[in-house]
């Protein structure tokens, strides 16, 4: 039996997949991806059960408001879920400022 953080993890896997699959679909940002991310596009499909590879296309995404607001917006998810998600995968664990 999963217990909660597997839950959390498994949201966060999805919502990171849907992403993914968002920018493949996105004509003018993918290769804006493929070249910060030094990713191939042949290699994006055998990457995409990798947990920190994920992380990498949610930290893409969170770096510009607008491309949050596109990806949620099609996919019909709360603004604030994909930093939720990011959160959940490795990496991903709030930096406190003190």
């Amino acid at each position: 039996m999963g217990n909660k953080s597997d839950s959390r993890r498994d949201i966060a896997d999805t919502i990171a997949l849907r992403a993914l699959s968002w920018l493949v679909g996105n004509e003018d940002l993918l290769p804006v991806f493929l070249g910060a991310s030094g990713t191939a596009p042949d290699d994006l499909r055998n990457r995409a059960s990798d947990p920190v590879f994920l992380s990498s296309v949610l930290d893409f995404i969170l770096m510009d408001d607008a491309w949050v607001v596109a990806f949620c917006d099609a996919e019909e998810l709360a603004y604030t879920e994909p930093m939720a998600a990011r959160q959940a995968l490795p990496g991903g664990a709030e930096t406190h400022w003190t």
